[in-house]
């Protein structure tokens, strides 16, 4: 993970020095932005342990997922904008980890996560490639948790079968990214996006565990300036 971050941001490195290119205003004061493509999230798991009663080491990790993604923007000045990220849910499957390693899969779960961000975008804004930087709020829901037989047989073996659900958090986003004029009003944007996330699965054989989720983001889209 710390190589993918890396890579981007020396790539981001190369489309700046390349950036100091002007033209058309690319993106200025009082300007609506709009984009789609698509993102790409992959939890960095930290799991803790099933509460008991339970085997102990019971813990769980977290597969990533791509979908499409939209966002919707303002340039409040030449350099400072805001932008709403959203997307269509992410289908994460949870894998057994710890002690339950190799055990497959245990559960999925939908993921809504909006998220506002406060940006800075270098250069002027009749640069053809402007890099930014920004911190936002995520909002992180999860919606359609389903139990496997995998769950149930760890958690209540010949017993009714398991189900869960997943607390919705807050949590605080950051990300950097860049944009490449290709017409007028059309741009290219690649962005990677971390955010802090927390969050604690309820069973219901009345067992809970707790979860670093951390997930990191990358993104492509075609945006276009009205």
């Amino acid at each position: 993970m710390t190589k993918r971050i890396n890579n981007t941001v020396k790539l981001l490195a190369v489309v700046a020095a390349l950036g100091a290119a002007s033209g058309a205003h690319a993106q200025a004061k009082g300007e609506w932005l709009g984009k789609i493509g698509f993102n790409r999230i992959s939890p960095n798991v930290t799991s803790g342990d099933v509460t008991a009663p339970s085997k102990p080491g019971i813990k769980a990790e977290v597969g990533s997922d791509t979908k499409p993604i939209f966002s919707v923007g303002y340039m409040i000045t030449d350099n400072v904008s805001t932008e709403l990220m959203l997307g269509a849910p992410y289908k994460h499957t949870l894998y057994g980890a710890g002690s339950i390693e190799g055990t497959g899969k245990l559960a999925t779960a939908e993921a809504l996560p909006p998220t506002l961000f406060l940006q800075y975008r270098l250069f002027e804004s009749t640069a053809a490639v402007r890099p930014y930087v920004g911190i936002g709020y995520s909002y992180a829901y999860f919606r359609k948790e389903t139990g496997s037989a995998q769950l149930t047989a760890v958690l209540n073996a010949g017993g009714t079968p398991s189900t869960y659900s997943l607390d919705a958090k807050h949590a605080v986003s950051a990300v950097i990214g860049g944009t490449v004029k290709i017409s007028d009003r059309y741009y290219a944007d690649m962005n990677v996006v971390k955010t802090k996330l927390k969050t604690r699965a309820h069973f219901s054989t009345g067992q809970t565990l707790d979860i670093k989720l951390d997930p990191l983001a990358v993104s492509l889209a075609i945006g276009y300036r009205f």
